[in-house]
């Protein structure tokens, strides 16, 4: 924020000043040219007119344009330059265009042009000059100017090479301060997006973009959206925290709710809370493919939860944990109110109503490792996704049995050529996604496979051969 204020300094107080002091020298040149030319009666008297306009202009314009300067800083510059390119072309029409002097001080005032911008910027300010040099023509005329004494013309160099030295020497200035600047603005910049970082782990990473994007206002706001609302827990979660140490227990939910919660962002979920183990999540808001798509995309993030959970427990049985942990989840599908609920200093990004509670409802009524669904949910997800009726339950604050489905699995992962398996008992435990493993490893993990299944038949007809012997 204070390299913030720091450029807004610089270019409201800074430049300006700059400008005004170049300004003030360039028509001293103007002026004390004039006057040398006065006292070697190479002009007429009627030129102290010039001299006066060339002494006040530039207070005149710096108090005038005051007010502008706060708004619109840089609109402003480039208007006062090419007021000083038209007033310039009248003046060298006034002196009827001496080649030695139109040369000096049309050096001088384009480097005034090309301080001030682009090359866009520079091209207008010629245009400017010319059009001053023709508007001054057409009010003075033009005659054969007289020669340029050698004063008027060691005056006028003199001048303008001072004044091209001050510009050269504001440009470096200006330069090395913008460049200190930048270099104070880019480190608040980093930590600013540092910070940003960390604010950005309390929210949803959704939330987070949308406020950031300038697409969502941090104020206190709701709407009416079709969602599809998900709740997760880990049966007997609850009683594991009782027998373990708590830096185990920490450690093992914390791994639970990041494994989890990577997979809920890989299919876009909105994660809303976390509730000790377990998880609220919803598809729809702040971004939607549609609620066909949001339903099928939090169904295959609950079946990719299913399937991780096999591997988390296989990982926890490797440390000495032999509790069979499943996960149980609920979906529902149906009109929430989403928004920022709370007070003006500390809201909450969540969604309420009676659908929501379903959901909460679906999870509770699941066993372990099922999920189920409502029917709005199964009817957006059937023609992907394989689901088995089951039943319905009575849910506190619905009036009619809700239908219940249990999700199956992908219609592609059940027919004669799976791309998923999972065997478990005592003694065996098979994991396998053949979608998901290289074309290089097929082999090796075929090989491993056979190697397998050779040892199981070599130890079941052993005892045969040990008989006949």
């Amino acid at each position: 924020m204070a390299s913030q204020a720091n450029l807004a300094h610089f270019t409201e107080t800074t430049l300006p000043k700059q400008d005004y002091i170049a300004r003030i020298f360039g028509y001293a040149v103007v002026a004390v040219t004039v006057l040398v030319g006065l006292w070697a009666n190479y002009f007429s008297s009627q030129a102290l007119l010039v001299v006066l306009i060339a002494l006040t202009y530039p207070h005149l314009v710096y108090v005038l344009s005051r007010p502008f300067r706060r708004q619109r800083g840089y609109a402003t510059r480039q208007f006062l330059i090419h007021g000083d390119a038209i007033l310039c072309g009248f003046f060298l029409a006034y002196i009827q265009l001496p080649l030695e002097l139109t040369a000096l001080f049309v050096i001088m005032i384009n480097t005034s042009f090309i301080v001030v911008g682009s090359a866009t910027a520079w091209a207008f300010c010629v245009i400017s000059l010319v059009s001053g040099v023709a508007a001054g023509l057409l009010l003075f005329g033009h005659n054969s100017p007289d020669p340029v004494p050698v004063t008027v013309f060691l005056t006028a160099a003199v001048g303008v090479g001072m004044h091209l030295a001050m510009t050269a020497f504001n440009s470096n200035r200006q330069s090395r301060d913008l460049i200190r600047l930048k270099h104070k603005f880019q480190g608040q910049v980093e930590r600013f997006q540092a910070l940003s970082q960390q604010v950005s782990k309390y929210v949803a990473p959704q939330v987070w973009e949308s406020i950031f994007s300038g697409k969502r206002q941090a104020k206190l706001e709701t709407q009416r959206k079709k969602l599809v609302v998900f709740f997760s827990d880990i049966v007997g979660f609850s009683s594991l925290s009782e027998q373990m140490e708590a830096e185990e227990f920490t450690d093992l939910l914390n791994t639970y709710l990041t494994d989890m919660s990577r997979i809920a962002l890989k299919y876009g979920g909105t994660i809303d809370k976390f509730i000790g183990d377990g998880m609220m999540i919803f598809f729809g808001d702040p971004r939607t493919k549609g609620t066909k798509r949001d339903a099928l995309a939090c169904v295959s993030m609950a079946i990719e939860m299913r399937r991780h959970m096999l591997k988390l427990r296989k990982q926890w049985a490797e440390h000495g944990m032999t509790a069979p942990l499943q996960i149980r989840m609920g979906i529902n599908t149906g009109y929430c109110t989403v928004g920022n609920f709370g007070t003006e200093s500390r809201m909450d990004y969540t969604i309420i109503g009676k659908e929501v509670n379903l959901a909460s409802r679906l999870e509770t009524e699941a066993a372990a490792g099922e999920i189920l669904i409502s029917h709005e949910t199964y009817a957006l997800i059937k023609d992907k996704i394989i689901c088995r009726q089951r039943g319905s339950a009575r849910v506190k604050g619905f009036r009619d049995p809700v239908p219940l489905y249990q999700v199956i699995d992908y219609r592609r992962d059940l027919g004669a050529n799976p791309s998923f398996m999972n065997h478990e008992m005592e003694g065996f435990s098979l994991y396998l996604e053949s979608d998901k493993i290289d074309t290089d490893e097929l082999d090796k993990v075929a090989d491993a496979l056979e190697k397998a299944a050779c040892k199981l038949r070599s130890k079941k007809t052993a005892p045969i051969a040990q008989i006949g012997s």
